[in-house]
């Protein structure tokens, strides 16, 4: 008797084709029934759509939020898309049969993965237009993390016409600490990226380098010009897990946050937050970064420095989920927990000895291998692939985005294949000489 395939080997046996229109151009009117209103999307479209209609181009965008598909897909209506979507969703039980039906592409992000390859190519060849989020994952911060590796060359290869779009507001609506939505206003624009011609006379490095600056945007930034209101019934609430440095003591996971409130339980310093997201100082003498995003990138200037001590070591027990084999997963989870055990980093990489599904269990894998974190749904947990498997660590404190930082600059310091924005990318120049003197 033919042994039956686990649900893994199901998937990943598939071969992806154009979704068919009927039940794209459904969800597509169901996803603007339900957030076009609620979130006052606006678009503004810079290109002419017509003579690419029905034909094979690529869709690109910056990675905003969890539902970015509901801004990526309808300017270019009635056109379909296939989206490439993180390799885990598919395996989420309330969103199967629609992932399914939508020909979804699975990834395994930050990873090489030939089958996601092998089916963008099938779907271009067939006539068929893709969407893909070069950056793998949702925003943390508020504002872009460069493109994943390879993706200039991906382009290139496939030598399609690229559009690019730009969503402002969209991290402030479904922030990446929080799960609740907040309706405020989202702006979408959308313009040609790369003709076949572009990409033809650019080398696979300028492609990669013209995403990471075209796409660059800061939600916090957008907002202290524009100022909408972000309805919240509790903008701070788990802002901690994300900001989890103290900006006057220097002082790593003793931040706390309540419904509008952020703070330092060493030294008192914090800020209250408005449905603007302005930082307010909580006392006089509170230290208070421009916006929450610089704040993010002033703690990640402090974790690089503590990670050029050689003898860096970040340690933690944690929980592990995995992906059942033979069903799917409930309640909205990404993994189902299966063993325990402590997760290290050192500048050589990550180690992990413990359990899992009830037997002895480790790994090391090198910081060349481990480029950044996947996060599923918030900052409360992360996950890497281990030989091909999606292992999710559960830590025991709530350390994900400082385990998130560590690594990546570790990487970098490293000279890992995943690299940083040049230094004269925007980027670069958000941090005062005096701060980081101060470090």
């Amino acid at each position: 008797m033919k042994e039956k395939k686990s649900l893994h080997e199901q998937y990943q046996s598939r071969k992806i084709h154009p979704v068919a229109k009927f039940p794209y151009r459904f969800m597509s009117h169901v996803a603007k029934i339900l957030y076009y209103k609620k979130f006052d999307v606006h678009f503004n479209v810079h290109v002419d759509l017509k003579p690419y209609r029905d034909t094979p181009y690529i869709v690109i965008g910056n990675h905003v939020s969890r539902i970015d598909y509901v801004y990526l897909g309808l300017p270019f209506y009635p056109d379909t898309l296939n989206y490439v979507m993180g390799y885990n969703e598919i395996f989420k039980s309330h969103l199967n049969l629609v992932l399914r039906a939508m020909k979804i592409i699975q990834k395994k992000n930050f990873v090489p993965d030939l089958y996601a390859i092998r089916q963008m190519k099938r779907v271009l060849k067939e006539g068929g237009r893709i969407c893909i989020l070069p950056e793998g994952m949702s925003s943390i911060s508020g504002h872009n993390q460069p493109s994943q590796t390879g993706t200039g060359a991906l382009l290139k290869a496939f030598g399609v016409p690229v559009f690019g779009v730009k969503t402002a507001g969209g991290y402030l609506a479904n922030t990446k600490y929080n799960l609740e939505e907040r309706p405020g206003h989202v702006d979408v624009d959308v313009d040609l990226m790369f003709s076949p011609e572009d990409l033809k006379s650019m080398t696979a490095d300028e492609i990669q380098e013209k995403i990471d600056r075209d796409l660059w945007h800061d939600d916090y930034d957008w907002n202290k010009e524009h100022h909408y209101r972000f309805k919240s019934k509790g903008i701070a609430e788990n802002m901690h897990q994300l900001l989890y440095w103290c900006p006057k003591c220097h002082t790593a996971l003793q931040m706390e946050s309540t419904k509008d409130t952020l703070r330092c339980k060493c030294c008192g310093s914090g800020v209250t937050v408005d449905e603007y997201y302005d930082l307010h100082p909580l006392n006089e003498e509170s230290v208070v970064p421009d916006t929450p995003s610089i704040w993010f990138d002033m703690e990640r200037a402090w974790v690089k420095k503590q990670v050029s001590d050689i003898n860096y070591r970040l340690e933690d027990h944690v929980r592990i989920g995995t992906i059942p084999k033979d069903h799917l997963i409930k309640n909205n989870q990404s993994s189902e927990i299966t063993g325990e055990g402590t997760l290290t980093l050192t500048r050589e990489g990550l180690k992990y000895v413990g359990t899992k599904e009830g037997e002895a269990f480790e790994f090391f894998l090198p910081s060349s291998e481990v480029p950044t974190f996947g996060m599923c749904n918030d900052v409360s947990r992360f996950y890497t692939f281990v030989d091909g498997e999606f292992i999710e660590f559960y830590p025991d404190r709530e350390s994900t985005e400082l385990w998130d930082q560590a690594v990546e600059e570790i990487h970098h310091l490293n000279d890992g294949p995943w690299k940083d924005f040049p230094e004269d990318h925007p980027a670069n120049r958000r941090l005062t000489k005096e701060f980081l003197d101060s470090l």
